[in-house]
């Protein structure tokens, strides 16, 4: 039995043992494989590591570090009941403090929550429009006293009516179908060849027009995205952006997965920073992005140095000008693109004449007085602009061909745009840039020169002028708010902590009373400042904690939900 047993156990062995000679190189080379792919991975991922590293810089790296870890630390404390109680409890506060500012409440309030039974005449909702526009601002066209900062980009009387007649002739028209409406294709043709010769575009220069700055700029990031994966094999695209830059350029790419970094400003020019822009470019950049004007404190970065870069390594180069839109175009024959006596507001080169310049942004709804919801976005080639179209030909409804993010879209918002460039014409906004230019030099000189506790951030040379402390007890915001008891509504940045004027032509007649207005607040801020206004509250508590943005973030999803709040 043990003989048999042993011989059994023999006749196994002499297989295993022929298996492992066999299959030992075998093994081995998948243990080298195995290895070879641990090492691969690593390296790719170290060299990830290397490239964020060397955009954002050793101190900024470890300052995000600590930020993470601090974060979640905050996070765990904030779980314990009795902090979970009270910060629920404020936040409920701030979100019944929101509601308060924007829903009408009482019972003389009328709602309209269900479609009437009978429909209404022009008169009764001409009426009630005039009853909400009372309820709501306590007074009707609260917008046009000028002390709106921005937002609100109006022509004057005489445009609004042009706009309104040609609404009225195509409010039913739609690009989508050009065979239909050919005149709505025409007149969107001819909006992109007039501001592609504003801004100097080539001979091959074209663009497509849209709903706004926000569509032109995402649009920009799919078409570099499509770009570079198709000319570069790109997977893993990444765009280097100005912190100054519009948050739309955050929106897309977090739309379309594109990683940004993000450089900081200069904080005297306020420019951004181009040894930190050369140091974040690596193979996966597809996009650099320089702004002319910025929206926080309207000055303009180096565009001419990033067009050097964007052409030594084969780049776009996007240049934001949705708010220069029709005033830096038009600053060089206005003459006030060389500045003041003193050499300050000087304007300088921003557009294709760069080589490096691949496309530009520009609002039309903006500084050129057209109806809101247009813009247009200008690329250097049509094989380039051909990246951002979407072509689905395999559709069984038939083809289907978009130039942008919209399928159908406003024809009258582009008939109405076609009018008022038609309308006000080269003349009308020369005059225009120039009486905008020199209130908003005129608010940026009152600051500099007579009011001691603040001082104006960067050289601005068009039409934005920020404004932030220098006194130990000035609060800008707490000026900002103050500015807001006297009506005024201006806009609070951060980093640093500012108020800024976007001047437009309703602001240039009451520019005198901003100036003295200012100075009274800054005086309210200095001797009786509340730290209750909401510049304070929402941006001040972004600096609160490790968690302050998130909770900013929250105040700002629970606004967007009451603005759908009945």
């Amino acid at each position: 039995m043990a003989s048999t047993l042993h011989s059994k156990a023999l006749a196994l062995t002499i297989p295993v043992t022929y298996a492992k000679e066999l299959l030992g190189p075998v093994l081995g080379r998948l243990d080298v494989a195995k290895s070879a792919l641990f090492y691969y991975i690593l390296a790719i991922y170290a060299r990830k590591a290397y490239w964020h590293l060397r955009a954002r810089g050793v101190t900024a790296s470890v300052k995000e570090v600590y930020l993470v870890v601090s974060q979640f630390v905050v996070r765990l404390v904030l779980r314990l009941p009795s902090m979970q109680k009270k910060v629920t409890t404020e936040m409920g506060k701030a979100r019944l403090d929101i509601e308060n500012k924007l829903v009408p409440k009482g019972p003389n309030v009328t709602r309209h929550l269900a479609l009437p039974d009978d429909g209404k005449s022009l008169e009764w909702i001409l009426a009630e429009m005039e009853k909400m526009d009372v309820e709501l601002n306590g007074q009707s066209g609260i917008w046009n006293q000028g002390k709106l900062s921005g937002a609100v980009y109006h022509g004057g009387e005489d445009l609004q009516k042009i706009i309104t007649a040609a609404y009225d002739r195509y409010c039913v028209s739609n690009p989508l179908h050009p065979d239909v409406f050919p005149a709505v294709r025409k007149m969107e043709a001819e909006i992109v060849a007039m501001v592609l010769k504003l801004y100097n575009g080539p001979d091959t220069g074209c663009g497509v027009v849209t709903s706004g700055g926000t569509e032109s700029i995402i649009m920009a990031l799919k078409t570099y995205r499509d770009w570079a994966k198709k000319v570069k094999g790109i997977t893993e695209p990444e765009i280097i952006i100005p912190a100054s830059a519009h948050a739309a350029f955050d929106k897309g790419a977090a739309y379309f997965k594109i990683k940004v970094h993000v450089i900081p400003v200069d904080g005297y020019t306020r420019k951004v920073d181009l040894k930190r822009v050369k140091r974040a470019i690596n193979p996966n950049t597809i996009l650099l992005v320089g702004s002319c004007i910025n929206y926080p404190d309207g000055t303009q970065d180096d565009i001419a140095a990033l067009s050097e870069l964007a052409l030594k390594h084969n780049l776009g180069l996007h240049v934001d000008c949705c708010l220069g839109s029709f005033i830096v175009p038009f600053l060089e024959p206005a003459g006030l693109a060389n500045g003041d006596a003193n050499g300050k507001y000087k304007l300088t080169p921003f557009d294709f004449r760069l080589k490096g310049v691949t496309s530009i942004s520009c609002d039309t709804h903006k500084y050129g007085f057209a109806p809101k919801g247009t813009s247009v976005i200008m690329y250097r080639t049509p094989e380039l602009r051909r990246f951002q179209y979407y072509v689905y030909a395999e559709w069984v409804g038939g083809v289907y061909a978009s130039p942008s993010m919209s399928g159908s879209r406003p024809g009258a918002l582009i008939a109405g745009a076609w009018a008022v460039l038609q309308h006000v014409g080269t003349k009308g906004y020369l005059e225009s840039c120039r009486s905008i230019v020199l209130s908003t030099r005129q608010i940026a000189d009152a600051i500099t020169n007579t009011i001691p506790e603040l001082y104006v951030l960067g050289d601005p040379p068009a039409s934005v002028v920020a404004f932030a402390s220098k006194h130990p007890q000035v609060s800008a915001l707490e000026v900002g708010d103050a500015m807001s008891k006297r009506g005024w509504h201006l806009a609070g940045i951060s980093n640093p902590a500012a108020c800024h004027i976007a001047v437009t032509r309703l602001t240039v007649p009451v520019v005198d009373a901003f100036i003295a207005d200012l100075k009274d607040a800054v005086q309210e801020a200095k001797l009786a400042p509340s730290g209750t206004g909401s510049m304070v509250a929402v941006y001040g508590l972004g600096k609160s904690s490790a968690v302050g943005p998130e909770m900013v973030g929250e105040l700002a999803a629970s606004f967007i939900d009451t603005l759908y709040k009945a």
